[in-house]
């Protein structure tokens, strides 16, 4: 009677431990599966298009450099000086900007910006040769119809009409004529200044002058 009773008692234990294996097993594991995210994160295709879905939700888009309207005028700066001003508190120092625009077909104007950055100049004198944009009166051929001399300040410039010569000019004269569309005219500096921004000055009230 004792053995049976041993037995049986061995025959539940081994029951019951085989029963809590098997209902451990059957639960869920503790350790995260992770061999999905790490499909998902190798998988260079998958990352792209989500990138893409979801930049094209964002309503803030990038505008690049290339898709910007371009400006229908050219720019050359003609000189960039430092300048100080003497205040109570000491000197401070900043830049002058003086920069020729034009669109090559007749129009052309000549800017000055002061600021204390060389970029925020830059825009100042931009905005001011706008203002002071001029039609020139030109020939068929982008020529002058008269030869013109001018004073302007210490500055004294004569440009002369020169068929089948191209453009002859120096210094800023040249750039503004340049920028202005003028071809076959040879222009002389009769002064001693060297003022770029006289010079440049000086030649646009030289075209302003012309008469067809």
């Amino acid at each position: 009677m004792t053995e049976e009773i041993i037995q049986k008692n061995t025959e539940h234990n081994t029951t019951s431990n085989t029963d809590g294996n098997a209902s451990g097993n059957t639960g869920k594991s503790t350790t995260p599966d992770t061999s999905s995210d790490v499909v998902k994160s190798s998988d260079g295709k998958n990352t792209q298009q989500v990138a893409r879905k979801s930049f094209k939700k964002n309503p803030r888009r990038i505008v690049r450099r290339k898709d910007r309207a371009r400006s229908e005028f050219i720019q050359k700066i003609i000189s960039i000086r430092r300048v100080t001003r003497v205040v109570a508190g000491g000197r401070r120092f900043g830049f002058s900007v003086a920069m020729v625009l034009g669109d090559k077909r007749g129009r052309v104007g000549v800017g000055i910006g002061k600021a204390t950055d060389t970029a925020l100049a830059i825009e100042k004198a931009i905005r001011q040769a706008k203002k002071n944009m001029v039609k020139i009166k030109t020939t068929k051929d982008m020529s002058i119809p008269h030869d013109v001399k001018v004073k302007y300040g210490a500055s004294v410039i004569q440009v002369i009409p020169a068929k089948g010569r191209g453009l002859v000019a120096g210094s800023s004269v040249r750039t503004v004529l340049e920028l202005a569309g003028v071809k076959d005219v040879t222009a002389k500096i009769f002064s001693r200044s060297k003022n770029k921004l006289n010079n440049a000055q000086a030649t646009i009230k030289a075209l302003n002058e012309l008469q067809l």
